[in-house]
């Protein structure tokens, strides 16, 4: 039997597993002001900094390698304390291995009934 979320109750991942919400990330072909292009990734980002939701814009290259799904479907993104641990004990499919985008950042992407998700771990 599946489990049952009242709509009052926030997700067994920020409730249970310690995850805290960070931004949502929308793919799109249209170029947004603001743009900064991220060339190691091979895609541009906008939006986030000016976002009170954290809502931010994706362009990819054409010859950008990210999973299809990521560069199609928006994705969530969570901070986790331990980003090993997480894709360790949690079962979940990889669709991108832990990379450091940033200093002081790894995230990794994972999928979970269709949707993508962001895991992000940042330095202390």
């Amino acid at each position: 039997m599946e489990e049952y979320r009242k709509d009052d109750e926030l997700a067994r991942c920020m409730v249970e597993w310690g995850w805290r919400y960070h931004h949502v990330g929308i793919p799109t072909r249209q170029v947004r002001p603001g743009e900064t292009y991220l060339p190691h990734l091979k895609f541009s980002v906008s939006g986030f900094a000016s976002s009170p939701f954290g809502a931010e814009w994706m362009r990819f290259d054409e010859e950008c390698g990210m999973h299809e799904l990521i560069q199609t479907v928006p994705h969530i993104a969570f901070v986790v304390e331990d980003l090993d641990f997480e894709l360790a004990t949690r079962g979940f499919t990889i669709l991108t291995k832990p990379n450091p985008p940033s200093e002081g950042v790894r995230v990794a992407m994972i999928e979970h009934n269709g949707v993508p998700i962001e895991l992000i771990e940042f330095s202390s």
